[in-house]
């Protein structure tokens, strides 16, 4: 179905269910996942899924992008478990929703598969998810995990 799939992962439960629906896409259709991380600064302390832990409010740009590239490791390290064998990783800068359709664009991938809340906090809620500023932007298919 898709040869070519991008799945933003920010450590949260939501991405992690959302590289699950990727990953048996991918198996089926013998597709490359690109993973994407984008460290953001969190106005609230976080704890990420995959072990790796908390993120602390006043975490340096470095320290956030070197959590940043063990999220995307360890994302990686789950899509081979589960059967990915084409497997690329990204660590991005930038407003998360123009990072990603930036990125699906610049490699050409058939579908973002993302989950629909991440880390984000109240402000998603007012200001608009990141999933749903994707879906309205992107010129490929978008699939939003619950």
């Amino acid at each position: 179905m898709f040869k070519s799939i991008l799945v933003p992962v920010d450590g949260s439960e939501g991405a992690k269910k959302a590289l699950d629906v990727a990953c048996l896409l991918a198996t089926q259709a013998d597709a490359t996942l690109h993973l994407l991380h984008i460290p953001e600064e969190l106005s609230h302390e976080t704890t990420l899924v995959w072990g790796i832990g908390a993120i602390a409010i006043e975490a340096s740009r470095t320290e956030r992008e070197d959590i940043g590239r063990q999220v995307v490791e360890k994302a990686a390290e789950a899509a081979r478990a589960n059967g990915v064998s084409q497997v690329e990783t990204v660590v991005g800068q930038g407003d998360p929703a123009r990072t990603i359709v930036s990125e699906a664009r610049r490699r050409g991938v058939e579908a973002i598969v993302m989950g629909s809340r991440g880390l984000s906090d109240l402000r998603g809620l007012v200001v608009g998810s990141v999933s749903h500023k994707v879906s309205h932007v992107a010129e490929c298919t978008v699939i939003t995990v619950r």
